[in-house]
């Protein structure tokens, strides 16, 4: 698994951003004076790649955060820092003049402070987008679980099973599978956000993300067990580690029963909406966090927006506006500021600029970094074949 998140890793300079927290807020925590501003409830590592589509809870689609495996109490100008830095690499990977990504950066401080300073949580649906983001939400609202279903499974001899011949779907030991099965269907007969009238059929081991590489994630067939709602619906367990931001947060963190228990409640608390069957279960030790596998999740690809400024321009803002109403909706629980401390933050000027400066900055010690790394694992292969 190592191996396979370094050849990830390797791609791109800003898929090594995403799979390099850790050492974005170890530098960041040894800034002086860096620009703190209210403590709030923050996803953690909020950059291009971590916005997309769903289905909530109540059937709609959204487009908002959609990872928080990161999240904890800190100042928001970390989170601010970690979205800029995002968009200067994302964008000279994607070889985006530097001009254009500095016009991005500010439009987002820009949109990001008005929301905060207006003290209200947007939400983006369907019905409310406009743009490519409209477009976007159109065209995933568009899949069907059955599409997914025939992509991810296949029909065995008496049963669905989930297809092996995915490269990103590894078998499981006969005993690993019983007794993983054994476990989410005794979790679908108790926990109120499980579809209790469901049968697990079949799991896999599965792999995705970049930064997630190397935890436990399995996916599950269910098979309903009367004619009400979908025939089959496939569940997501992936395990939930500690936040790579913990070591550096100086903010006393609440008390949570395990990590499960952080990522899926600070989804709750930040998210407008938030997926099917979200909800967290504890097996052998670990704690993981469960939800729906949906046809309409999707992250927006930013390959296919590089000659397309006024589409850039929509999805740029509208991420800014989704990051402060994502602190905003937050507010005031659990050792988080209180809106009015934001909505005063967002009015003042004098930390944009530093952040800024920042995060531009920090995106060449980035690419130092990832040539370095790149090196690194040069030296190593050559090493492995002598």
């Amino acid at each position: 698994m190592i191996a396979l998140k370094y050849q990830f890793m390797r791609e791109n300079m800003f898929r090594f951003f995403r799979g390099t927290s850790h050492l974005f807020y170890d530098d960041l925590s040894k800034v002086p004076d860096f620009p703190g501003g209210p403590v709030a409830w923050i996803s953690g590592d909020a950059h291009l790649e971590n916005f997309g589509s769903f289905r909530a809870d109540n059937g709609q689609v959204y487009f908002d955060l959609n990872d928080f495996d990161e999240a904890i109490l800190a100042p928001i100008t970390w989170e601010v820092v970690r979205l800029l830095c995002s968009i200067y690499v994302g964008f000279e990977s994607l070889a985006i003049p530097m001009d254009k990504a500095e016009k991005m950066a500010r439009l987002f401080v820009s949109s990001y402070s008005s929301t905060l300073a207006a003290g209200r949580a947007e939400y983006i649906e369907r019905a409310t987008a406009d743009g490519i983001v409209c477009d976007f939400l159109d065209r995933v609202n568009k899949r069907t679980r059955k599409r997914m279903l025939q992509k991810k499974t296949t029909f065995g001899k008496k049963r669905v099973q989930m297809l092996l011949d995915r490269p990103k779907h590894l078998p499981l030991q006969k005993e690993t599978r019983r007794a993983l099965c054994d476990h989410v269907q005794a979790w679908l007969r108790v926990d109120e956000n499980s579809p209790y009238n469901y049968t697990v059929v079949d799991g896999i081991f599965r792999i995705a993300g970049t930064s997630s590489v190397g935890l436990e994630r399995y996916a599950f067939v269910l098979q309903s067990n009367n004619d009400v709602g979908p025939k089959y619906l496939l569940l997501d367990m992936k395990e939930a580690a500690p936040s790579s931001l913990s070591p550096f947060a100086t903010v006393q963190q609440p008390h949570w029963s395990c990590e499960g228990e952080r990522v899926v409640l600070l989804q709750k608390r930040m998210q407008n909406r938030f997926p099917a069957l979200l909800s967290f279960t504890k097996y052998r030790g670990k704690s993981f966090i469960m939800q729906e596998m949906q046809p309409t999740k999707d992250n927006i690809n930013f390959t296919f927006l590089k000659d397309r400024y006024r589409d850039m321009y929509s999805v740029v803002d509208s991420m800014a506006i989704l990051t402060a109403s994502s602190h905003i909706r937050s507010s005031g629980q659990s050792g988080s500021c209180t809106t009015d401390a934001l909505k005063e933050f967002g009015g003042r000027e004098d930390w944009q600029d530093r952040t800024l400066v920042y995060a531009r900055n920090y995106a060449e010690q980035v690419k130092t970094y990832y040539e370095s790394f790149l090196a690194d694992i040069d030296q190593i292969n050559t090493a492995s074949h002598r």
